[in-house]
């Protein structure tokens, strides 16, 4: 199964195995595809395994007890989900929804721990990976608590922008989806994307954003005490 072997090799969580780690991930890996809108999992259900993203996004999301969503991350293949049960035994800490038609490797629970008994080393690497996923979340956390929802939003435009290492990006979300992430409605994301747009500090050309003013946009970003 050489497809998996690749496929696998291209996903952070793994990038420090060695050829026989990833393959013996790989032989024990099942695709699994999901429709546009369809649920991986939901939060608080017991973890049965990991989804390994080969193909699309998937959306990691909380839901508050009145219904109302509170997205995490979005995540675009070569991508993982559902790290941190497999290490701690416990349900599934939040959603994940496919936001279009997605393909994905899942591997069982079981069949991962018997992986890391023979490889020792497996569980090690991992946890430095999913220990940067944890300082991202908080990050994540920060963005959505702290500040006015323009310094948020300029936060996470600067955020993403560190992650392509470009200033010209392509914003994956929806104005709807990061009102989700900030915990505001979609206008309000709208009304401040429309004023940085008109003030020079970003061009917007359908889903592409390009920073022009990053100065501009980072002392928007700055907290205020």
């Amino acid at each position: 199964m050489p497809h998996k072997d690749e496929a696998l090799s291209g996903i952070a969580l793994f990038a420090g195995l060695s050829e026989s780690e990833i393959r013996a991930l790989a032989q024990r890996a099942v695709e699994r595809r999901f429709a546009a809108d369809e649920m991986l999992f939901w939060e608080g259900e017991p973890c049965t395994g990991i989804f390994l993203l080969t193909e699309g996004s998937a959306k990691i999301f909380k839901t508050s007890a009145a219904g109302r969503e509170m997205m995490l991350s979005l995540e675009t293949a070569p991508s993982s989900v559902a790290e941190l049960p497999l290490f701690d035994g416990g349900p599934y800490p939040a959603s994940v929804r496919a936001v279009g038609p997605v393909v994905a490797l899942f591997i069982n629970k079981s069949d991962f721990h018997q992986v890391c008994r023979q490889f020792p080393d497996v569980a090690l690497k991992l946890l430095a990976v999913v220990g940067g996923r944890l300082r991202h979340l908080v990050g994540v956390v920060e963005s959505m608590t702290f500040g006015s929802v323009t310094q948020r939003l300029a936060r996470i435009l600067l955020d993403i922008s560190r992650q392509a290492a470009a200033d010209e990006f392509d914003l994956a979300l929806t104005h709807q989806e990061l009102a989700s992430r900030l915990g505001t409605v979609r206008e309000v994301v709208s009304r401040n994307l429309a004023r940085f747009r008109a003030e020079g500090v970003v061009q917007i050309q359908g889903h592409q954003l390009r920073i022009l003013d990053r100065a501009s946009l980072e002392r928007e970003a700055e907290a205020q005490g």
